[in-house]
Order: structure tokens, then sequence, then C-alpha cells
């Protein structure tokens, strides 16, 4: 029985993850990437106050789920599959942590009533940041579901 709501506690985690990263690649950042630096510059500002408390912990609660399941249920295959998603989860927080925020925080600091005259464009590196750890998101998503079905 908890392993039953482990594993749907960690495929729903996991959904809810790449669901959000996915909704940000296919509408937020062509929006931001049409702005003009000053309106891009409020925007994140307005856009980052509830994902960056919320996202942390969903991650890493499926992370520390799908660990707790590797090596808990007694299918090793399913296990295996539960380590290669936690895994991927950590990729999905190294890559947000290392990355993502640094960049988020930095442009936080920004005025968009006074643009900077050096300002660089900090969108086109965000954004292959943002599909690495969306892609990372998918693939822990698809190993963690198959775990589930195996498990």
């Amino acid at each position: 029985m908890v392993e039953d709501i482990l594993e749907i506690a960690v495929v729903l985690g996991t959904g809810t993850t790449t669901g959000a990263l996915f909704a940000v690649a296919l509408s937020t950042l062509p929006a931001l990437f049409a702005m003009p630096p000053d309106r891009y510059i409020y925007s994140l500002k307005l856009l980052g106050r509830n994902w960056d408390p919320t996202m942390p912990v969903i991650v890493l609660s499926s992370t520390i789920i799908a660990i707790v399941l590797a090596f808990l249920v007694p299918n090793g295959q399913a296990g295996l599959l539960y380590g290669i998603g936690a895994a991927l989860l950590v990729a999905v927080s190294v890559i947000s942590h290392f990355a993502n925020v640094p960049i988020n925080k930095q442009m936080r600091k920004v005025d968009p009533e006074n643009m900077p005259e050096d300002w660089e464009d900090p969108r086109p590196l965000w954004r292959v940041y943002h599909t690495s750890r969306t892609v990372c998101s998918f693939l822990a998503l698809g190993v963690v579901g198959w775990a589930a079905v195996l498990g």
C-alpha cells in the first residue's frame, strides 16, 4: 500500500515538473523572447514569484520518493528505473540551481525603467539550459512511469 502511494506521488510530482517546464518552453519563453528588454525584465520579476519557492519542493520531493522506491520495490528492473528517474530529476535540479536560477536572480536586479547600456540578453542561454532540464524531466517522467507499470 505504501509503495503504491509513493508510486502515484512520484508520477504526479514528476508529471507536474514536466508539465510546468513544458508550458514554459511552449508558451512563456516565446512570449518573453517577443518582448523588448525592459518588458522582459518586468515580466520575469512577476513570473518568478511563485515558481521559485514551489518548483524546488516538487522536484526534490519527487527525487527523494524515486530514490526510496529504487530500494523499496521488489522488482529489480523497476528499482533501476526509479534510480534512473531520480538521477534525471537531480539533473533538473542541478541545471535549475546552477544555470537558470542564477540568471533569473541577476535579471531581477535590473531596473526595467533604467536598463544598463551594456545589458546582455540572457534569454538565448537561459533557453538552452531550460531545454536541457525539460528534456531531463520528460525522460524522468518516462522512466518513473515505466517503473510504476512494472512495480
